[in-house]
Protein backbone atom coordinates (compact mmCIF):
# COMPACT_ATOMS: atom_id res chain seq x y z
CA UNK A 1 0.00 0.00 0.00
CA UNK A 2 3.03 2.30 0.66
CA UNK A 3 4.21 2.19 -3.21
CA UNK A 4 0.28 3.36 -3.99
CA UNK A 5 0.53 5.60 -2.01
CA UNK A 6 3.58 7.22 -3.15
CA UNK A 7 2.47 6.91 -6.56
CA UNK A 8 -0.81 9.18 -6.34
CA UNK A 9 1.09 11.57 -4.09
CA UNK A 10 3.71 11.75 -6.44
CA UNK A 11 1.27 12.51 -9.02
CA UNK A 12 -1.04 14.93 -7.74
CA UNK A 13 1.92 16.63 -6.04
CA UNK A 14 3.31 17.04 -9.39
CA UNK A 15 0.13 17.90 -10.96
CA UNK A 16 -1.05 20.22 -8.64
CA UNK A 17 2.04 22.27 -8.45
CA UNK A 18 2.08 22.31 -12.42
CA UNK A 19 -1.41 23.89 -12.60
CA UNK A 20 -0.16 26.30 -9.62
CA UNK A 21 2.66 27.30 -11.71
CA UNK A 22 0.08 27.87 -14.98
CA UNK A 23 -2.11 30.19 -12.79
CA UNK A 24 0.52 32.44 -11.42
CA UNK A 25 2.21 32.21 -14.57
CA UNK A 26 -1.29 34.21 -15.81
CA UNK A 27 -1.45 36.51 -13.08
CA UNK A 28 1.65 37.23 -12.74
CA UNK A 29 1.30 38.77 -17.10
CA UNK A 30 -1.85 40.37 -16.12
CA UNK A 31 -0.49 42.46 -13.06
CA UNK A 32 2.83 43.64 -14.87
CA UNK A 33 0.56 44.79 -17.19
CA UNK A 34 -1.30 46.54 -14.68
CA UNK A 35 1.17 48.25 -13.02
CA UNK A 36 3.14 49.21 -15.58
CA UNK A 37 0.88 51.99 -15.95
CA UNK A 38 2.85 53.44 -12.57
CA UNK A 39 6.25 53.15 -14.25
CA UNK A 40 7.58 56.87 -15.07
CA UNK A 41 5.38 58.34 -12.10
CA UNK A 42 7.33 59.82 -9.07
CA UNK A 43 6.42 60.83 -5.49
CA UNK A 44 10.61 61.94 -4.41
CA UNK A 45 12.15 59.05 -7.04
CA UNK A 46 11.08 57.71 -10.24
CA UNK A 47 8.87 54.35 -10.50
CA UNK A 48 11.16 52.32 -12.92
CA UNK A 49 10.40 48.85 -14.23
CA UNK A 50 12.44 46.75 -11.89
CA UNK A 51 9.94 48.14 -9.02
CA UNK A 52 7.08 47.52 -10.88
CA UNK A 53 8.65 43.73 -11.79
CA UNK A 54 9.28 43.38 -7.71
CA UNK A 55 6.29 44.72 -6.66
CA UNK A 56 4.27 41.97 -8.75
CA UNK A 57 6.81 39.22 -7.79
CA UNK A 58 6.03 39.90 -3.85
CA UNK A 59 2.23 39.45 -4.90
CA UNK A 60 2.58 36.62 -5.99
CA UNK A 61 2.41 34.53 -2.62
CA UNK A 62 -1.18 36.41 -1.84
CA UNK A 63 -2.39 34.83 -5.12
CA UNK A 64 -0.98 31.44 -4.76
CA UNK A 65 -3.06 31.64 -1.49
CA UNK A 66 -6.30 32.44 -3.10
CA UNK A 67 -5.86 29.99 -5.91
CA UNK A 68 -4.62 26.53 -3.74
CA UNK A 69 -7.56 25.19 -3.05
CA UNK A 70 -8.90 25.44 -6.21
CA UNK A 71 -5.49 24.02 -7.97
CA UNK A 72 -5.62 21.41 -5.69
CA UNK A 73 -9.22 20.38 -6.98
CA UNK A 74 -7.98 21.06 -10.51
CA UNK A 75 -4.72 18.81 -10.38
CA UNK A 76 -6.03 15.81 -8.05
CA UNK A 77 -9.01 15.61 -10.71
CA UNK A 78 -6.43 15.31 -13.34
CA UNK A 79 -4.43 12.62 -11.42
CA UNK A 80 -7.67 10.58 -10.79
CA UNK A 81 -9.44 10.61 -14.28
CA UNK A 82 -6.12 9.99 -15.57
CA UNK A 83 -5.55 7.09 -13.27
CA UNK A 84 -9.07 5.12 -14.26
CA UNK A 85 -8.54 6.13 -18.01
CA UNK A 86 -5.71 4.03 -18.15
CA UNK A 87 -6.68 1.22 -15.84
CA UNK A 88 -4.66 2.06 -12.97
CA UNK A 89 -6.93 2.52 -10.40
CA UNK A 90 -8.86 -0.44 -11.28
CA UNK A 91 -5.24 -2.65 -10.36
CA UNK A 92 -4.61 -0.16 -7.39
CA UNK A 93 -8.29 -1.36 -6.41
CA UNK A 94 -7.92 -5.16 -6.98
CA UNK A 95 -5.09 -4.71 -4.92
CA UNK A 96 -6.63 -4.35 -1.67
CA UNK A 97 -7.24 -0.38 -2.64
CA UNK A 98 -10.63 -0.13 -1.16
CA UNK A 99 -13.03 3.34 -1.60
CA UNK A 100 -12.48 4.22 2.44
CA UNK A 101 -8.12 3.14 2.40
CA UNK A 102 -8.76 5.97 -1.23
CA UNK A 103 -10.38 8.39 0.91
CA UNK A 104 -7.99 8.24 3.64
CA UNK A 105 -4.92 8.41 1.39
CA UNK A 106 -6.52 11.45 -0.34
CA UNK A 107 -7.19 13.44 2.85
CA UNK A 108 -3.36 13.20 4.25
CA UNK A 109 -2.53 14.70 1.07
CA UNK A 110 -5.36 17.31 1.61
CA UNK A 111 -4.08 17.59 5.37
CA UNK A 112 -0.41 18.53 3.72
CA UNK A 113 -2.22 21.56 1.12
CA UNK A 114 -3.80 22.95 3.70
CA UNK A 115 -0.94 23.28 5.92
CA UNK A 116 0.88 24.57 3.30
CA UNK A 117 -1.96 27.14 2.30
CA UNK A 118 -2.22 28.16 5.94
CA UNK A 119 1.79 28.65 6.18
CA UNK A 120 1.36 30.80 2.74
CA UNK A 121 -1.56 32.41 3.80
CA UNK A 122 -0.39 33.65 7.54
CA UNK A 123 3.54 33.95 7.23
CA UNK A 124 4.73 34.02 3.07
CA UNK A 125 1.87 36.50 2.09
CA UNK A 126 1.57 39.07 4.85
CA UNK A 127 4.89 39.79 5.09
CA UNK A 128 5.10 39.76 1.13
CA UNK A 129 2.76 42.25 0.89
CA UNK A 130 4.15 44.47 3.27
CA UNK A 131 7.33 44.64 1.41
CA UNK A 132 5.48 44.92 -2.07
CA UNK A 133 3.42 48.11 -0.30
CA UNK A 134 6.55 49.42 1.61
CA UNK A 135 8.50 49.41 -1.94
CA UNK A 136 5.64 51.36 -3.58
CA UNK A 137 5.13 53.60 -1.22
CA UNK A 138 9.28 54.47 -1.00
CA UNK A 139 8.63 54.97 -4.82
CA UNK A 140 5.43 57.20 -5.00
CA UNK A 141 5.71 58.43 -1.71
CA UNK A 142 3.09 56.94 0.00
CA UNK A 143 0.18 54.73 0.61
CA UNK A 144 -3.71 55.89 1.40
CA UNK A 145 -7.06 54.72 0.63
CA UNK A 146 -9.79 57.58 -0.01
CA UNK A 147 -9.00 61.62 0.82
CA UNK A 148 -8.80 61.13 4.31
CA UNK A 149 -7.14 57.89 5.10
CA UNK A 150 -7.77 55.76 8.09
CA UNK A 151 -10.02 56.24 11.47
CA UNK A 152 -9.08 54.54 14.50
CA UNK A 153 -10.94 54.84 17.78
CA UNK A 154 -9.43 53.95 21.64
CA UNK A 155 -10.59 54.15 24.96
CA UNK A 156 -8.13 54.87 27.44
CA UNK A 157 -9.54 54.86 31.16
CA UNK A 158 -12.51 57.61 30.82
CA UNK A 159 -11.13 59.48 27.98
CA UNK A 160 -11.34 58.08 24.60
CA UNK A 161 -9.40 58.83 21.20
CA UNK A 162 -9.95 59.10 17.68
CA UNK A 163 -6.93 58.89 15.23
CA UNK A 164 -6.63 59.22 11.71
CA UNK A 165 -3.72 58.16 9.48
CA UNK A 166 -3.39 59.98 6.31
CA UNK A 167 -0.81 57.52 5.23
CA UNK A 168 1.95 55.07 4.79
CA UNK A 169 5.14 56.72 4.17
CA UNK A 170 8.39 55.72 2.40
CA UNK A 171 10.29 53.81 5.28
CA UNK A 172 6.98 52.55 6.82
CA UNK A 173 6.14 55.11 9.26
CA UNK A 174 2.82 56.70 9.81
CA UNK A 175 2.00 59.98 8.31
CA UNK A 176 -0.82 63.10 8.64
CA UNK A 177 -1.28 61.86 11.95
CA UNK A 178 -4.35 63.63 13.94
CA UNK A 179 -5.28 62.49 16.94
CA UNK A 180 -8.56 63.94 19.11
CA UNK A 181 -9.09 63.30 22.40
CA UNK A 182 -12.64 63.57 24.11
CA UNK A 183 -13.43 63.80 27.74
CA UNK A 184 -16.14 61.62 30.08
CA UNK A 185 -18.68 64.06 29.05
CA UNK A 186 -18.16 63.77 25.18
CA UNK A 187 -16.22 66.71 24.93
CA UNK A 188 -13.07 67.89 23.13
CA UNK A 189 -10.31 67.93 25.71
CA UNK A 190 -7.36 67.64 23.40
CA UNK A 191 -5.98 68.03 19.58
CA UNK A 192 -2.66 66.78 18.31
CA UNK A 193 -1.54 67.29 15.09
CA UNK A 194 1.92 65.22 13.58
CA UNK A 195 3.48 65.14 10.35
CA UNK A 196 4.74 61.43 10.80
CA UNK A 197 4.83 58.97 13.48
CA UNK A 198 6.65 55.84 14.51
CA UNK A 199 5.17 53.07 15.98
CA UNK A 200 7.40 51.09 18.60
CA UNK A 201 5.34 47.53 19.30
CA UNK A 202 7.43 46.21 22.15
CA UNK A 203 6.17 49.37 24.03
CA UNK A 204 3.02 50.45 22.86
CA UNK A 205 3.96 53.95 22.02
CA UNK A 206 3.86 56.12 18.85
CA UNK A 207 6.60 58.64 19.15
CA UNK A 208 5.36 61.81 16.97
CA UNK A 209 7.12 63.72 15.16
CA UNK A 210 6.46 67.86 14.31
CA UNK A 211 3.81 68.04 16.61
CA UNK A 212 1.44 70.59 16.65
CA UNK A 213 -0.54 70.41 20.05
CA UNK A 214 -3.59 72.43 21.38
CA UNK A 215 -5.29 71.22 24.48
CA UNK A 216 -8.39 72.72 26.22
CA UNK A 217 -8.14 73.94 29.77
CA UNK A 218 -10.77 74.61 32.44
CA UNK A 219 -9.66 76.99 35.29
CA UNK A 220 -11.91 78.39 37.25
CA UNK A 221 -15.40 78.17 35.36
CA UNK A 222 -13.46 79.39 32.40
CA UNK A 223 -12.00 77.80 29.48
CA UNK A 224 -9.08 78.67 27.52
CA UNK A 225 -6.81 76.74 24.34
CA UNK A 226 -2.98 75.89 25.00
CA UNK A 227 -1.17 75.67 21.88
CA UNK A 228 2.33 74.16 22.00
CA UNK A 229 5.07 73.08 19.78
CA UNK A 230 7.31 69.96 20.04
CA UNK A 231 10.12 68.36 18.43
CA UNK A 232 8.80 64.97 19.16
CA UNK A 233 6.23 63.41 21.62
CA UNK A 234 5.84 59.89 23.08
CA UNK A 235 1.76 58.56 22.94
CA UNK A 236 1.18 55.35 24.46
CA UNK A 237 -1.52 53.38 22.60
CA UNK A 238 -2.23 49.69 21.83
CA UNK A 239 -3.14 50.54 18.11
CA UNK A 240 -0.53 48.83 16.32
CA UNK A 241 0.93 49.45 12.67
CA UNK A 242 -0.90 46.08 11.30
CA UNK A 243 -4.38 47.86 12.37
CA UNK A 244 -3.37 50.83 10.86
CA UNK A 245 -2.30 48.86 7.81
CA UNK A 246 -5.59 46.90 7.88
CA UNK A 247 -7.38 50.14 7.58
CA UNK A 248 -5.33 51.22 4.72
CA UNK A 249 -5.02 48.02 2.99
CA UNK A 250 -6.89 44.69 2.20
CA UNK A 251 -7.85 42.56 6.09
CA UNK A 252 -7.69 39.50 3.71
CA UNK A 253 -3.96 40.15 3.30
CA UNK A 254 -3.44 40.03 7.66
CA UNK A 255 -2.18 37.36 9.38
CA UNK A 256 -4.52 35.29 10.95
CA UNK A 257 -3.55 36.15 14.40
CA UNK A 258 -3.04 40.07 13.99
CA UNK A 259 -6.46 40.37 12.24
CA UNK A 260 -7.88 38.45 15.52
CA UNK A 261 -6.01 41.03 17.58
CA UNK A 262 -7.88 44.09 15.31
CA UNK A 263 -11.11 42.60 15.60
CA UNK A 264 -10.71 42.68 19.62
CA UNK A 265 -9.62 46.38 19.65
CA UNK A 266 -12.73 47.30 17.65
CA UNK A 267 -14.71 45.47 19.52
CA UNK A 268 -13.17 47.02 22.73
CA UNK A 269 -13.90 50.45 21.36
CA UNK A 270 -17.61 50.04 20.25
CA UNK A 271 -16.63 49.97 16.19
CA UNK A 272 -18.34 47.76 13.77
CA UNK A 273 -16.19 44.41 13.54
CA UNK A 274 -18.27 42.81 11.05
CA UNK A 275 -16.45 42.61 8.01
CA UNK A 276 -13.25 42.02 9.86
CA UNK A 277 -14.64 39.00 11.90
CA UNK A 278 -15.86 37.27 8.26
CA UNK A 279 -12.74 37.75 7.12
CA UNK A 280 -10.79 36.43 10.18
CA UNK A 281 -13.21 33.02 10.25
CA UNK A 282 -12.57 33.27 6.38
CA UNK A 283 -8.64 32.86 7.05
CA UNK A 284 -9.35 30.05 9.49
CA UNK A 285 -11.50 28.03 7.29
CA UNK A 286 -10.00 28.78 4.18
CA UNK A 287 -7.01 26.04 4.49
CA UNK A 288 -9.37 22.87 4.98
CA UNK A 289 -10.88 24.29 1.43
CA UNK A 290 -8.02 22.02 0.54
CA UNK A 291 -9.65 18.79 2.57
CA UNK A 292 -13.36 19.42 0.99
CA UNK A 293 -11.49 19.51 -2.64
CA UNK A 294 -9.63 16.19 -2.61
CA UNK A 295 -12.69 14.57 -1.58
CA UNK A 296 -14.86 16.37 -4.20
CA UNK A 297 -11.92 14.98 -6.98
CA UNK A 298 -12.09 10.97 -5.91
CA UNK A 299 -15.17 10.23 -7.58
CA UNK A 300 -13.41 10.76 -10.56
CA UNK A 301 -11.10 7.83 -10.13
CA UNK A 302 -14.45 5.53 -10.37
CA UNK A 303 -16.08 6.94 -13.59
CA UNK A 304 -15.37 4.96 -16.82
CA UNK A 305 -13.80 7.67 -19.61
CA UNK A 306 -13.32 7.21 -23.56
CA UNK A 307 -10.19 8.48 -25.18
CA UNK A 308 -9.63 12.05 -24.63
CA UNK A 309 -12.32 12.00 -22.10
CA UNK A 310 -10.29 13.44 -19.27
CA UNK A 311 -9.82 17.66 -20.73
CA UNK A 312 -14.30 17.52 -20.22
CA UNK A 313 -13.50 16.79 -16.44
CA UNK A 314 -10.65 18.87 -16.00
CA UNK A 315 -12.94 21.36 -17.28
CA UNK A 316 -15.59 20.39 -14.91
CA UNK A 317 -13.23 20.76 -12.23
CA UNK A 318 -11.97 24.42 -13.33
CA UNK A 319 -15.71 25.25 -13.35
CA UNK A 320 -16.50 24.12 -9.79
CA UNK A 321 -13.34 25.25 -8.44
CA UNK A 322 -14.20 28.83 -10.07
CA UNK A 323 -17.65 28.22 -8.75
CA UNK A 324 -16.38 27.75 -4.66
CA UNK A 325 -14.16 30.70 -5.18
CA UNK A 326 -17.21 33.09 -6.31
CA UNK A 327 -19.75 31.18 -3.44
CA UNK A 328 -16.94 32.16 -0.51
CA UNK A 329 -17.21 35.61 -2.12
CA UNK A 330 -20.81 36.20 -2.51
CA UNK A 331 -21.53 34.65 1.23
CA UNK A 332 -18.76 37.34 2.40
CA UNK A 333 -20.77 39.95 1.29
CA UNK A 334 -23.97 39.11 2.02
CA UNK A 335 -22.84 38.04 5.57
CA UNK A 336 -21.40 41.98 6.27
CA UNK A 337 -24.74 43.24 4.52
CA UNK A 338 -27.49 40.93 6.31
CA UNK A 339 -25.33 40.73 9.47
CA UNK A 340 -25.46 36.84 9.75
CA UNK A 341 -22.63 35.49 12.25
CA UNK A 342 -19.39 35.41 10.94
CA UNK A 343 -18.17 32.06 11.67
CA UNK A 344 -21.50 30.40 9.80
CA UNK A 345 -20.69 32.88 6.89
CA UNK A 346 -17.41 32.31 6.35
CA UNK A 347 -18.12 28.03 7.03
CA UNK A 348 -20.82 27.95 4.74
CA UNK A 349 -19.46 27.59 1.23
CA UNK A 350 -16.92 24.88 2.69
CA UNK A 351 -20.07 23.01 4.57
CA UNK A 352 -22.37 22.88 1.26
CA UNK A 353 -19.23 21.48 -1.25
CA UNK A 354 -18.18 19.20 1.80
CA UNK A 355 -21.93 17.90 1.54
CA UNK A 356 -22.05 17.76 -2.49
CA UNK A 357 -18.12 16.10 -2.67
CA UNK A 358 -20.06 13.79 0.48
CA UNK A 359 -22.57 12.96 -1.57
CA UNK A 360 -21.11 12.00 -4.49
CA UNK A 361 -18.19 9.75 -2.90
CA UNK A 362 -21.24 7.86 -1.50
CA UNK A 363 -23.56 7.89 -4.77
CA UNK A 364 -20.64 7.11 -6.96
CA UNK A 365 -17.94 5.06 -5.21
CA UNK A 366 -20.20 3.10 -2.21
CA UNK A 367 -23.75 1.98 -4.62
CA UNK A 368 -22.09 1.74 -7.61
Amino acid sequence: MKVLRRLIYRDAISSVAFVTLAFLALFFFFDLIDELRWVGRTGGEVYKPSHALLFVLLSLPSHLYELLPITVLIGTIYVMARLAQSSEFTIMRTSGMGPWMALRTLLVLGCGFAVLTFAVGDYIAPAAERTAQLIKAAQLGRLSTGATGAWLKERQGEHSFAVNVNSLGKGGELTGVRIFEFNAQGRMASQTHADSATVDADKDVWTLHDVARSTYVQKNGQARLERMQQESLDWPTRISAEMVSASLLKPDRMATIDLFQYVRHLESNGQSAQKYEIEFWRKVFYPLSCLVMVVLALPFAYLHFRSGGIAAYVFGGVMAGISFFLLNNVFGYAGNLQNWSPMLTAAAPGFIYSLLSLGAFAWLVLRR
